[in-house]
């Protein structure tokens, strides 16, 4: 099963016992304080995962390390690359 069939799955299970819960299908009466904080709970799920991803992207572009000897080493190769050129003739 692929990671995105897990994800599908796990949302079908959840919606469905959101919608069970909301529309009564089970019998089950709740009380009018749970019914006030189900009603929105999608929502609320839906932001909570925006600003977790949000917050993890937010570390890993904080924690980015450098890779100044692969910098050096590019930089080489793109000057061993243009004398190539120019050696052959293209102007830059």
């Amino acid at each position: 099963m692929t990671k995105l069939a897990q994800w599908l799955w796990g949302l079908a299970l959840l919606g469905s016992a959101w919608a069970a819960l909301t529309m009564g299908a089970l019998g089950l009466e709740l009380p009018f304080p749970c019914q006030e904080v189900l009603w929105p709970l999608p929502a609320y799920l839906l932001v909570s995962a925006g600003c977790y991803a949000l917050g993890t992207v937010g570390y890993r572009v904080a924690t980015f390390h450098d890779c100044e000897d692969a910098a050096r080493e590019l930089q080489s190769q793109i000057l061993e690359a243009r004398a190539d050129l120019a050696r052959r003739g293209l102007r830059f």
